[in-house]
Parts: C-alpha cells; structure tokens; sequence
C-alpha cells in the first residue's frame, strides 16, 4: 500500500494556558491529495497545521510525513519536506528583491550553484513569476507577493504544500492565477481556508474541523453541498 503523504495519529494539542485546541485528531492525506481544511473561527485550523513541519510539538499523539514520525532528531528532514505558505506573504518576503527571497530556502538547506539557479527558476516559472526576479517584494501587488511567497517554498520542493488562506484579499483575477497554479501543481496540497467557493475550485477533498475534532471529511462536492452540515459549523 501507498504510504500517506501527512498521516496524523490521535492528535493532542493545548496551550500554555491550558487552552484544548486539538482533540485526537487522525487524519490521512495520501501523495498528490489537494485537501481543505475548513472551520469555524478557532476551530484548531491553523494549529493543526503548525504541526506538520514542528512548529509545534503535539502533548500526544504522531504526525508521520512520508512515513517519518515527526520528532527533534527529524524535524529537520520534515522542514525540507514540509512547505507552509502563510497568509501574510510578507512574513516571508524580507530580501532585496524576489530572487533572492526564492533562493534564501533552498540554499538554508544547503542547496549550491548551480542548482540552486535552477531551482529558483523553475520555482520562479511555477508561479507566473519569472519576469519580477529582480522586483523589489514592496513593488508587487497584494496578488504576486501571494505568488512570490509560493514561489519561496516551491524552491525547496517539498513533498507536502500547506497553505493558509491562500486567496485572503485577493481581487477575482489575482484569485483566479493563483488557482491557476496550484491546479497545476503536482504535490499533495493541505489548504486552511474559510472560504468555501475556493476550497471548491481547488481541493477534490475537504475535512471539517470544528472545536479541535474532525466532524466531516469527504469528497468536496459531497461536503460543500451538505447545507445542514455547513451551517451546523458556522460555515454558512
């Protein structure tokens, strides 16, 4: 049998303040899955996929990427295979310009010439983006830094692409290219989003979580047709 690309086993995670925010959560995601993750406010969205590259540590229970159980002696190994794309892309946007930013990731993990120029290229290329290398990030529009923040993790081709929120504040067409893209993208794809009409156009999959439990998970025409189920979870 294929090993799954995310596999996370009764899944427990609190706050320092004692705050319960995910409550043994088990959820499989197999290679090339596009899945969203949808949810009220506080719902756990975000910090469930915290976990999946260690940003936090879980009071119990696994995360498995590729089949390696995330822990302090592989957290380094998840990072290369994990890549997080936050909704603020200029909280990963911080070089001189985009080209410098897509080569900061691969070149940390000790990626050299000349293959971190063609990895930075097809990254570039990937999102629409080749021809704003040498663009200051502060000279793009809310649209391309969305697609140059992409293009950063692309560079140090994971294996699992985690988005958070991906169309936030996007106008229709800035929301259209980037769905553009990643249709087009070959890797497994975990999207964290409210926004329903997008988890539709882009994920064939969607799991509902709802006060730190998995309450829905099935195909996404199935779900997002569900009006009872959407409205029980706040999500109409």
């Amino acid at each position: 049998m294929t090993t799954p690309a995310v596999r996370l086993v009764d899944l427990t995670f609190a706050y320092p303040d004692g705050t319960g925010a995910l409550h043994g959560v088990d959820l499989d995601i197999m290679p090339g899955e596009r899945v969203a993750v949808l949810g009220p406010n506080g719902a756990g969205k975000s910090t469930l996929m915290l976990h999946l590259n260690g940003v936090l540590t879980p009071a119990s229970g696994e995360v498995h990427i590729g089949g390696i159980v995330l822990s302090r002696n592989t957290v380094g190994a998840i990072r290369q295979r994990v890549g997080l794309v936050f909704q603020d892309p200029d909280d990963q946007l911080f070089m001189p310009t985009v080209e410098q930013d897509v080569a900061f990731g691969p070149a940390n993990f000790g990626v050299r010439e000349p293959q971190l120029t063609e990895d930075v290229r097809t990254a570039l290329a990937a999102v629409g983006m080749s021809d704003r290398a040498d663009r200051s990030p502060t000279q793009l529009s809310i649209g391309e830094r969305r697609r140059a923040a992409l293009a950063t993790v692309l560079a140090c081709r994971p294996e699992v692409l985690v988005l958070d929120e991906p169309a936030a504040n996007l106008d229709p067409v800035a929301r259209r290219e980037l769905a553009d893209v990643l249709t087009a993208l070959p890797t497994t794809l975990l999207m964290v989003t409210h926004d329903l009409p997008y988890a539709h156009r882009i994920c064939d999959r969607v799991v509902v979580l709802d006060a730190g439990r998995i309450v829905a998970d099935g195909p996404a025409e199935e779900i997002l047709s569900d009006a009872a189920l959407l409205a029980e979870h706040r999500l109409s």
